[in-house]
């Protein structure tokens, strides 16, 4: 149990006091009362807000409902002071004593502290990644890439089952391109001079080894036969082997999907007509007339009756179509079957998208609510796309790649843990720059330098407390003051950090936090500077030592549980 369960748990053993008083009736609803940080550390410690939520279903007054909770809670024997602010809420100083108690906790629960039940078993299903199978990853897929696995890393850490899935869109019309643009590379492998190739195919190199290899065991079989023979073979050839490519690329970056659902299957499962069926079975779905383009009409529009779906019924702004006048699935309609199938093996759905999709949020979100009574959460978290920059420059393109920088070749520069905590150190939503000469630079304006250091300050503190013959076991932890103690508080909030992170689905938050703790925790590293008696290794006094390294091991522990959820592993010392 860490510090704001336990003291959430205090507040509510408060409140029955106070309903076994008949100051409070019994039938309350709770769920809103909160503990967290005041706003103002100056206020305390901890601040509830259980008077101000409470007073008004209790009809009572909220600052007097508030002193009586501050004086059950006052005695405790973790609480200093309990003092009521405002209109009714109430803060808590805690005693020294109980932030040492809190260093001991971190000390025990090791790579647990932090971990959460409040996911309660919850499945989430967080599909992320789904890039065409059409080429190499590049640094545009991987923002969402690594969103994507520490949101589901941070949910399993909170207490969710979590599933990882990739979406292979492998029944449009961009794999056709792909299969003729592999047809090019396998006549080109039998010897045939193809020229530049042609514009509207995939100009990438990486399709050479899947001509050579199509040429290989086939010969000239399909070099001069007509596209109908060759097509579909070449298209589930080339995905194949794209497949694999992408596989290894994400591999670079750490990350393993527990599924790959392909688009092509789920209609050849027919469940794009099962989702149908079960539209028009809950008058979801009709057939009607959809309204003339906005603006001046193009003389070849036609009104076409078509499946609609009520989209409009769900918050979108016009019913939509899910097949097109030819008869085949839009890409709505396949989408749509596909969360349907998503829904069935899964209690919440996450979707991470580009954010040049922001424009079919609310027509999958109508479908979702639809399709599952409005009982699945549903959440799209969209992705900003990355700018590339070479010391302030925009970096040329990748000729392996043809139109783009691999993801491969920038996780090689610079490596996988840079990348990955890179692209959490800011809001998906928000534009970013990586620029590879900042990425690296060691300094306190880059976020990943300046956490990775404070873990390798830790180590290395370890490593000269052990030269100097001081073990860091039996720490006296009353030998740390107020403000080595404040390092603690700060430290305490990583749990609740991990659940109001998890629940926001955001998990840059774990980024945000690691760098406010690294940042705090060199400032007073900094103090021994000036102060040498303030140093956390003070040979001279083996007990002061002893605390500070109990103290440093916590953060250290810390930073490693934090980094770990993304997906980043901490370094004892810096190359």
């Amino acid at each position: 149990m860490t510090l704001y369960t336990r003291f959430a748990a205090h507040v509510a053993a408060a409140l029955d006091t106070l309903v076994a008083a008949g100051t409070l009736p019994a039938d309350l609803d709770r769920r809103n009362v909160t503990v967290e940080p005041p706003r103002d550390v100056t206020h305390g410690d901890l601040a509830t807000n259980a008077a101000m939520v409470l007073a008004k279903p209790a009809k009572t007054n909220p600052r007097a409902l508030a002193e009586a909770l501050a004086t059950e809670l006052g005695k405790l024997d973790e609480v200093a002071e309990a003092t009521v602010a405002g209109p009714g809420f109430i803060n808590l100083r805690l005693t020294d004593a109980a932030w040492r108690d809190e260093l001991t906790q971190i000390a025990a629960a090791g790579d647990d502290y932090g971990r959460s039940t409040s996911g309660k078993g919850v499945r989430v299903n967080v599909e992320y990644v789904s890039a065409n199978p059409t080429g190499p990853m590049h640094m545009g897929h991987c923002r969402g890439a690594v969103v994507g696995d520490a949101l589901a890393s941070l949910l399993e850490f909170a207490g969710h089952e979590v599933i990882r899935e990739y979406y292979v869109n492998d029944a449009g019309g961009q794999v056709d391109v792909l299969a003729r643009s592999a047809h090019l590379r396998y006549r080109e492998a039998l010897g045939e001079d193809v020229g530049a190739i042609p514009e509207g195919l995939y100009p990438g190199d990486y399709l050479v080894p899947v001509g050579k290899a199509l040429a290989e065991e086939y010969g000239d079989r399909y070099a001069s036969a007509p596209e109908s023979e060759w097509l579909a073979l070449f298209r589930t050839r080339a995905v194949a082997a794209m497949l694999v490519m992408i596989k290894d690329d994400l591999a670079l970056l750490g990350i393993h999907h527990d599924l790959f659902s392909s688009e092509a299957e789920l209609q050849a499962a027919g469940k794009p007509e099962a989702a149908e069926a079960w539209l028009r079975e809950h008058d979801l779905v009709y057939d009607g007339v959809l309204e003339a383009p906005k603006g001046e009409t193009p003389e070849d529009w036609e009104p076409v009756e078509l499946p609609l779906f009520r989209s409009t019924q769900f918050g979108d702004d016009q019913d939509r179509p899910i097949k097109k006048s030819n008869g085949q699935w839009t890409y709505f309609g396949a989408d749509l079957a596909y969360h349907f199938q998503k829904s069935q093996s899964a209690d919440q759905l996450i979707d991470i998208w580009g954010a040049d999709h922001a424009g079919t949020v609310k027509r999958i979100q109508a479908a979702v609510a639809a399709l599952t009574g409005g009982k699945t959460r549903f959440d799209v978290k969209l992705v900003q796309m990355v700018r590339l920059l070479r010391g302030g420059e925009p970096v040329k393109m990748s000729k392996r790649a043809g139109n783009f920088v691999t993801l491969a070749d920038v996780v090689r520069e610079v490596g996988k843990d840079v990348v990955r905590f890179t692209m959490l150190t800011r809001r998906s939503d928000a534009q970013m720059d990586f620029d590879f000469a900042k990425v690296v630079e060691a300094s306190k304006d880059n976020p990943v330098f300046y956490v990775q250091y404070a873990h390798a300050r830790v180590a290395s503190l370890h490593r000269r407390a052990e030269e100097a013959g001081i073990a860091a076991e039996g720490a006296d932890l009353s030998r740390l003051d107020t403000g080595e103690l404040a390092l603690v508080k700060l430290a305490a909030q990583f749990p609740r950090i991990v659940e109001t992170a998890a629940t926001a689905r955001e998990p840059h938050r774990i980024a945000f936090y690691l760098y406010d703790l690294a940042a705090e925790f060199h400032a007073l590293w900094n103090v021994g500077n000036d102060r040498p008696e303030r140093r956390f290794l003070v040979v001279e006094d083996h007990d002061a030592t002893r605390a500070r390294l109990a103290l440093a091991s916590a953060i250290a522990q810390i930073i490693r549980n934090g980094l770990s959820i993304m997906g980043v592993v901490a370094v004892s010392e810096m190359k």
